[in-house]
């Protein structure tokens, strides 16, 4: 991964520079990932070893579960890491997997909340044809494409960025290594490189958000019969997680970065709120969750119980 960079190594700024809010940070971002780990993963275990829980539904909160955790493990541990080492440097490798992998699991989670939009547009708006339309081998098939969806994206993303040349400042004005704070960075002209690289994002962000507001109109429309309020709290779990998500990753990459300051703090949300939040909004107003959760820890209980 050779290129024409002097630069060997960068330094992540952080989210602060004062000693004494990196240490709030420090135990804040802490309680936060160890709750997104743990959520995502009391998910993943209940709908595994619940059978009513068998719905294609499930089965997309499955994978979503397992993508937040990988998400969210690309930047936490080091983020967490330098608020506790005054040199915050990253390997120019070590920032190139990074930005990979943030934009490869940030972009099939993307992918896999619209599909879960049209599985509930299906589920919705056309309950006789539901089942034979969305069989577990469609179900397989279109976590498959999402998990090559956002390969091909974040390759892109990296390969382009790999190409430009670093031989001036290293320092990046954030928290993890992304395009914008990179395209500062390059000792060369980027306005070309950077509406590529938009246009990359953006049109991916874009299309996906617009395909889920369709599909969310569409089924409180059809919904409108029941009442607006039963209608929300239908969709009220997916229509939140999507605007979690997409809202802030819309502001960051379809617009060329004017203020690093600005991005870094909105990237929390999509790095760490959202896939902290999902395992609640999924599971506060979902019955059939949390009774299989019910069950699980009935379970584990009795079976403790029974070998004492």
């Amino acid at each position: 991964m050779e290129n024409a960079s002097s630069v060997k190594e960068f330094i992540l700024l952080g989210l602060s520079e004062d000693p004494g809010v990196q240490k709030i940070c420090f135990v804040l971002f802490l309680f936060f990932y160890m709750l997104i780990v743990a959520g995502n993963l009391l998910i993943i275990i209940t709908v595994t070893s619940s059978q009513p829980l068998s719905s294609p539904m499930y089965f997309f909160l499955c994978y979503l579960s397992f993508v937040d955790i990988c998400y969210s493990s690309i930047t936490a541990p080091k983020m967490l890491a330098d608020f506790l080492v005054e040199n915050k440097t990253i390997s120019f490798v070590g920032c190139v997997a990074q930005l990979f992998g943030v934009h490869f699991f940030g972009c099939t989670e993307i992918f896999i909340l619209t599909v879960m939009a049209y599985d509930r547009y299906l589920a919705i708006c056309r309950p006789l044809h539901y089942t034979t339309l969305m069989t577990r081998q469609v179900c397989g098939r279109m976590v498959i494409g999402s998990w090559v969806g956002g390969f091909m994206h974040s390759i892109v993303q990296t390969l382009l960025t790999v190409q430009l040349p670093f031989c001036g400042p290293n320092k990046i004005d954030h928290y993890f290594c992304d395009v914008h704070p990179l395209l500062q960075l390059a000792c060369t002209d980027t306005y070309a490189m950077g509406i590529v690289i938009v246009a990359n994002s953006g049109m991916i962000t874009l299309s996906s958000f617009f395909i889920l507001v369709m599909s969310y109109v569409v089924i409180l429309v059809s919904l409108k019969r029941i009442g607006w309020h039963k209608a929300l709290s239908t969709c009220g779990s997916h229509i939140t997680a999507v605007i979690l998500f997409f809202g802030p990753c819309t502001f960051i990459y379809i617009r060329p970065s004017s203020n690093l300051l600005e991005d870094k703090s909105i990237a929390v949300f999509y790095t760490v709120i959202a896939p902290m939040l999902n395992p609640l909004i999924y599971t506060l107003r979902n019955k059939e969750v949390k009774s299989a959760m019910r069950k699980l820890w009935s379970r584990k209980v009795g079976s403790e119980n029974g070998k004492v």
